[in-house]
């Protein structure tokens, strides 16, 4: 039972099922974008298949390839399957691109803004605070910290030495 994505090349559960295969066998998948997402990815596969005289079943799709009409199926549902998966990235894409354009931004909420860094600023400036408590004051974790405030307490203290003579 594979977990990875359908459109990852390296699926290790995949690959164990197809290397156990014998001649003979059937390989039976629940639906064709289990075992590939394009067209000739799923072509290469089936090809492989047949080369070594293994059967593929597509339990959801009726699809069976040990026939001649079942390998026409498989082959106009691979088409389909990639067209559809085609149009969806092609969907993402094009809202993508106009919550671009009305000036909206794609991934997480930042977790502190420069108001909160200020003010980890502040709090770092003071030796008897720990990196912990300050990123406990502020809901973040330390490494948060970090990641705004490069170098953390050193990197504040060089500030407000240099503020202090300069």
């Amino acid at each position: 039972m594979e977990k990875a994505s359908g459109a990852q090349r390296d699926r290790p559960e995949l690959k164990a099922a197809l290397d156990y295969l014998r001649d003979g066998d059937t390989l039976m998948v629940w639906k064709l974008d289990r075992l590939a997402r394009s067209v000739r990815q799923l072509v290469e596969t089936a090809a492989e298949l047949q080369r070594r005289d293994i059967g593929l079943k597509v339990l959801t799709q009726a699809i069976d390839t040990t026939t001649p009409g079942g390998r026409l199926v498989f082959h106009v549902f691979a088409a389909v399957a990639e067209f559809e998966r085609e149009l969806g990235l092609e969907r993402t894409h094009a809202g993508l691109a106009q919550a671009k354009a009305m000036g909206r931004r794609g991934g997480r909420k930042p977790t502190i803004g420069p108001a909160e860094i200020k003010r980890a600023r502040a709090m770092l400036a003071d030796p008897t605070i720990t990196v912990g408590e300050v990123a406990q004051q502020l809901g973040v974790q330390p490494s948060t910290l970090y990641r705004h405030i490069p170098g953390g307490r050193s990197a504040v203290a060089q500030e407000t030495g240099m503020n202090k003579h300069g």
